[in-house]
């Protein structure tokens, strides 16, 4: 054929002959003691299927060949992996073209790499091969839900279907987004051995509802639809349900993946910024500096009469001019003893530190000035300096007065 078949004119026929060979499909009835194992073979079926590119149908029919023979034999569990390979080879044998038939060094290549320690002989596998061809009486063409995806397709949008209620603007983006999902379900339906008491044409019809339903086309189904698959709406329904039930499944270990990914993330990153390494000191401070909280104490001296230095000066803006400031009586600072050199309208107080002696001049006028006189052995002598007025305002003309220098 030139073209696909479900484009042709014989598409008709076609579609008729596998709805008349899927009733004589031999009953599935899950007696198998190695159900358990089921997804798991289903499973590694898909992924052999995907590695070597293997059609739709080709996989579908392998997961099959697999369901009715366990149905009918008690296998173990180490022959169950060589049953499946087998199906598999069947299976693209009767799909496929020649040269996308697996080998068998690939598939033992396969077997090696993902640790299964199976090492399958070409004798073995030709034994497997033929009991199953046996037991399907030679007749491998047994239609599966993907003998039907691309006839359904075919007709599953129309331009007068409407997406959450709007118009299509591009029928082509509406194709490729039925299309994914289609093969989606389709790949749910060979997850669960319960989609096996459907017909084939019925699962893949309910691929096609549940596809539309997840994206908000309307009518979930169409008139068209309903006359290409020969089912109604009441039909299909018990299959979508279960798929919707699988893929809200799907949806919550993605986002439950998700969220563990994100917590990982969060966690390395916390961790790399909690235990990063500690950046090199290249230049390391001299033992003749001492850090500040060695010093705490020396400047712990200065503190104290500092704050009493203010505390009597403010009281001494309150106080009469004979205050205990003047009379030298009151104060927890030392009076000075050089009295007679004081300026007029001055008192001095004298702060005695480990390294600094300082000496301030209060002015008992309305102006109030500072003089101070610093002494230290940092010093060749001393030096006097006169200090800004405390009320932050000064006469114009008033001239600054400074104690004298000091002996």
């Amino acid at each position: 054929m030139e073209e696909p078949w479900w484009k042709g004119q014989l598409a008709r026929d076609i579609h008729q002959t596998l709805r008349q060979k899927e009733l004589k499909l031999p009953t599935y009835k899950a007696h198998s003691p190695q159900i358990g194992m089921r997804r798991y073979f289903a499973d590694l079926l898909a992924v052999l299927s995907k590695c070597y590119q293997l059609c739709a149908t080709a996989r579908h029919l392998a997961v099959y060949l697999l369901d009715l023979f366990m149905d009918r034999y008690e296998v173990d569990l180490e022959e169950l992996y060589a049953v499946s390979i087998a199906c598999l080879l069947l299976a693209s044998k009767f799909e496929e073209k020649e040269k996308r038939v697996p080998k068998l060094e690939q598939l033992n290549d396969f077997a090696s790499t993902s640790h299964l320690n199976l090492v399958l002989t070409k004798k073995d596998l030709l034994k497997v091969e033929l009991l199953l061809l046996e037991t399907f009486d030679w007749n491998l063409c047994l239609p599966t839900p993907a003998h039907y995806i691309d006839y359904y397709l075919f007709a599953s949008v129309t331009e007068s279907d409407l997406h959450n209620g709007w118009a299509f603007t591009s029928m082509t983006e509406a194709r490729t987004f039925i299309n994914k999902y289609f093969h989606y379900f389709l790949s749910v339906s060979l997850q669960d051995h319960v989609f096996l008491s459907f017909r084939p044409s019925l699962v893949a019809a309910a691929c096609v509802g549940a596809t539309r339903i997840c994206l908000n086309f309307s009518p979930a189904w169409t008139p068209p639809l309903q006359e290409l698959t020969q089912y109604s709406w009441e039909n299909v329904t018990p299959c979508i349900e279960l798929m919707l039930i699988a893929h809200e499944k799907d949806v919550k270990e993605a986002n439950k993946e998700k969220d563990q990914a994100t917590l990982l993330r969060e966690k390395q990153l916390v961790e790399s910024l909690t235990f990063q390494t500690p950046t090199q000191v290249l230049f390391q401070p001299s033992n003749c500096h001492h850090p500040l909280a060695q010093q705490h104490s020396v400047f712990s001296q200065f503190y104290s009469p500092m704050q009493d230095l203010f505390s009597t000066y403010r009281q001494s803006l309150l106080a009469p001019q004979s205050s205990s400031l003047a009379s030298g009586s009151g104060s927890s600072l030392p009076s000075s003893s050089t009295a007679n050199s004081e300026p007029v309208g001055f008192q001095t107080v004298s702060i005695q530190g480990p390294a600094v002696t300082m000496q301030v001049a209060v002015s008992e006028e309305p102006i109030h000035c500072l003089s101070l006189i610093l002494g230290s052995s940092y010093f060749s002598s001393y030096h006097s300096c006169t200090a800004g007025c405390l009320d932050g305002q000064r006469k114009m003309g008033e001239k600054d007065t400074t104690v004298g220098r000091g002996a």
